[in-house]
């Protein structure tokens, strides 16, 4: 026969087969929706920042000394140091207290350049022009800024000097690794410093290994071993920039990347079992075509062609719909971290697209190769009932536990196709496992949005200037902060209030400055989850988030220096909050911090409510006793998107692999169905009814299902602590304990019941044929 007629007969295979086709096409239509996506998040979350780290020669490691300790040739020689690549300055630096339109504006560090370039940290200039003259300054575009609204032209006041300074925003520069919030001439700096404030300087450098916090404070060391002791006053890594830029779509990859692997199993597993399927139950048909001329090259092709074409249509309308969920996920990350548009790249789509198809090729390779090899004869003389002998000993035990005789044929079934039965366990396995992860994994990200957004503890903010920043002219007098703390007291449902001051601080081995919230009463009500120790209690202690801890290399129980601006004081470190992120965040009272808790800094009042009362009807009545007139405004806080898109994103996974295993399970029974058909006459000749024939077909499938849920059940727990656990690392933060324990043992017996659904589900609609059939239809099929 020739290669046409092959070809024909395998459109015609795949004409008979249907349900075997839309089952190939859906499941890798989900196999591949998800490793589009997973590859799209792998491939967007870093690559806008590697590209300008690369091409800005960012500063691995900025270095701040205090140059009235080291000569200028000691700290050249640094340059010179093993390990060093590339290194710039000392650019003179200061860090000074800012406010703009006599408002606050915050604490930002300058640094003396004469020009942007360099062989390390070449700023881009984004607007204006690079400082020539005193009262100038370039402010960088990805540090920092708490007031924002600059503009070129506007006046920035340094206050905190003997005589205050202005100074002229006349550009914007966008340094890579943040190695300082503005520029000025080399000569400015003098001007900027106050009475008794040190030389300090920064050394900008390139290492060779600087891929870690560890192997960052590694090269600090080394420059610090080389200069007279106490020059080094703190260093901060190009990490920290990097792990701001990554976004929530990098958070989104470890579950992605965890379905689209469980997809992938199940496709290569139902792919498989359809092929050797067909072939089991083809093998009268393969010795026809085989007597009529083909060769085994060509039953190979017949039988690859059966997979190839519906597999092929499913690929590539799984990668349509990968890169439309990407969509929501790239926007979101791109608006949250300023890195500009993110689209997916052609490249993912590409590789998830030849990935698949290249899979399911090897997948049915081994039962095409199965069919070429047999004679005709063989084939021919073989037919396709099981091996004699199989599951005999099952149906005995059946008979002696007088069992209902369609239960006992239906339980005792697979034990006829072991292969067969495997597959279908593990596919029914790999579903359920998704399903319970799901449940998981939803209830582990509401716990971490309530923990980050605190939204069960502290449903309602009062905020300056209404509902949104910046929609007054000023900030609240004194006697307004007197009578929005005095409404709160007075309104009924009101059970805990506190006013949360916000700065910028700096510490020493922290990149730019650290967040500091200050608490100007009792917090520990707020409930911020606790990482590891304890939340503040006494004065002299703080919290911190993780990205404190790993940019600093302190840990908790250790001790900080932190600047104020009024004031330098020692805390130690109580406790690990959950606050996702590389921003360096601590948490403290007013008496720790000083200088921070002021009445320009007063960020808000957190306000939590007395059981049973009702936060619309509570924020409504606040508002109104506030008046019209006043500064504050009560509004439930903003729980941003992300935890949401998130959540939706794990559903609709989950039930794409839940109804990709429910139609592996269906290919399954139906192929059953079609060995079996003599039998199920006969079974309905002697007189069982349909129902009874619908309770046999259902027990086919019972028994595996039941041994799936009990893999799914402890699967599925450690799957959602690792991902937990993978997701909280990209977010850089730990994760309490709460976060993983989100399985007792009534809901986890309760969702191993997915297990059961799923096959019951996919056995339905075979089962009701076989119950309608027919005796001589059922025996005129076979």
């Amino acid at each position: 026969m020739s290669w046409l007629g092959a070809v024909r007969t395998a459109a015609g295979g795949l004409l008979r087969h249907k349900v075997q086709a839309v089952v190939i096409g859906l499941v890798l239509l989900v196999s591949t929706a998800s490793a589009t996506l997973g590859l799209a998040l792998l491939a967007t979350s870093s690559a806008p920042f590697n590209h300008a780290f690369g091409v800005q020669r960012g500063a691995d490691v900025t270095v701040t000394v205090d140059a009235a300790r080291a000569s200028p040739a000691e700290l050249a020689a640094t340059r010179h140091l093993a390990g060093v690549t590339a290194a710039a300055g000392p650019f003179a630096s200061s860090t000074v207290q800012v406010q703009s339109g006599g408002q606050p504006f915050g604490q930002f560090t300058l640094a003396g350049r004469a020009s942007p370039g360099g062989p390390v940290d070449d700023v881009v200039l984004t607007a204006g022009h690079w400082p020539n003259g005193p009262g100038q300054v370039v402010m960088d575009t990805g540090g920092a800024q708490p007031g924002g609204g600059l503009q070129l032209g506007s006046t920035l006041t340094v206050t905190g000097l003997p005589r205050t300074a202005a100074l002229t925003v006349v550009g914007f520069g966008n340094s890579i690794t943040d190695t300082a919030d503005g520029w000025v001439t080399p000569a400015e700096i003098a001007r900027l410093r106050g009475p008794g404030a040190p030389a300090s300087a920064q050394l900008l450098y390139r290492f060779t290994q600087a891929a870690s916090f560890a192997q960052i404070r590694t090269d600090v060391a080394e420059v610090t071993r080389a200069l007279p002791a106490g020059t080094v006053t703190g260093a901060a890594s190009w990490l920290a920039a990097a792990d701001q830029a990554e976004g929530n779509g990098a958070i989104m990859e470890p579950f992605v990347v965890a379905f689209a692997l469980i997809g992938l199993a199940m496709a290569v597993l139902i792919v498989g079992n359809v092929v050797s399927g067909a072939v089991v139950a083809g093998y009268k048909r393969i010795g026809v075509l085989k007597s009529v001329g083909l060769s085994p090259a060509q039953v190979m092709v017949v039988y690859l062609s059966r997979v190839g074409w519906p597999a092929l249509a499913g690929c590539l309308a799984g990668v349509v719909l990968g890169n439309v969920l990407a969509v929501p996920v790239l926007q979101g990350s791109a608006r949250a971290y300023g890195v500009g548009s993110q689209q997916a790249p052609w490249w993912a789509s590409v590789l998830a697209l030849a990935g698949m198809l290249a899979l399911t090729a090897l997948a049915a390779l081994g039962p095409a190769l199965r069919a070429g090899r047999l004679s005709a004869t063989e084939a021919i003389a073989a037919g396709r009932a099981p091996r004699p002998g199989r599951g005999y000993m099952v149906h005995r035990v059946a008979a002696r536990l007088r069992l209902p005789r369609p239960i006992g044929l239906g339980l005792a079934a697979p034990t006829a196709r072991p292969a067969r039965t495997m597959v279908t366990l593990a596919a029914i396995a790999f579903g359920a496992t998704a399903v319970i992860f799901a449940f998981g994994l939803h209830s582990s990200l509401n716990r971490a949005a309530q923990s980050q957004n605190l939204s069960s503890t502290v449903p309602v903010q009062l905020q300056p200037f209404g509902p949104g920043p910046g929609t007054g002219p000023q900030t609240p007098s004194a006697a307004q902060d007197a009578a929005a703390t005095a409404a709160l007291r007075a309104q009924p449902g009101t059970l805990h209030d506190v006013p949360v001051y916000l700065n910028q601080v700096k510490v020493p081995g922290i990149a730019g400055s650290a967040n500091a919230w200050v608490f100007g009463g009792d917090a520990g009500w707020t409930g911020y989850g606790i990482i590891a120790g304890r939340w503040y209690d006494a004065p002299g202690q703080v919290d911190v988030n993780t990205a404190f801890l790993d940019q600093s290399g302190l840990t908790v129980g250790g001790t900080a220096t932190v600047n104020t601006g009024t004031a330098q004081v020692t805390v130690r470190i109580a406790g690990e909050v959950f606050d996702p992120g590389s921003q360096a965040e601590l948490f403290g009272s007013a008496q720790t911090l000083p200088g921070v808790a002021t009445a320009a800094n007063l960020q808000q009042y957190d306000v939590g409510l007395r059981p049973g009362t009702s936060v619309t009807a509570y924020v409504q009545a606040l508002n109104a006793r506030l008046g019209s007139n006043s500064r504050w405004q009560a509004t439930t806080p903003d729980d941003g998107n992300f935890y949401s898109i998130a959540s939706d994103l794990v559903g609709l996974l989950a039930l794409m692999v839940a109804v990709a295993a429910g139609l592996g399970v269906l290919n399954t029974v139906l192929m059953t169905t079609r060995d079996r058909v003599h039998e199920l006459g006969v079974f309905k000749a002697l007189g069982m009814r349909p129902g009874q024939v619908l309770t046999m077909v259902v027990c086919w499938i019972a028994g595996p299902a039941v041994v799936a849920a009990a893999i799914a059940a402890p699967a599925a727990v450690a799957l959602n602590t690792a991902t937990v656990r993978a997701m909280a690392g990209t977010a850089h933060t730990g994760v309490p304990a709460s976060f993983t324990q989100v399985f007792p043992p009534s809901r986890l017996v309760l969702l191993s019941l997915a297990a059961l659904v799923i096959a019951v589900g996919g056995a339905l609609l075979p089962a009701s044929w076989a119950a309608r059939a027919r005796p001589a239809v059922a025996l005129r099929a076979e």
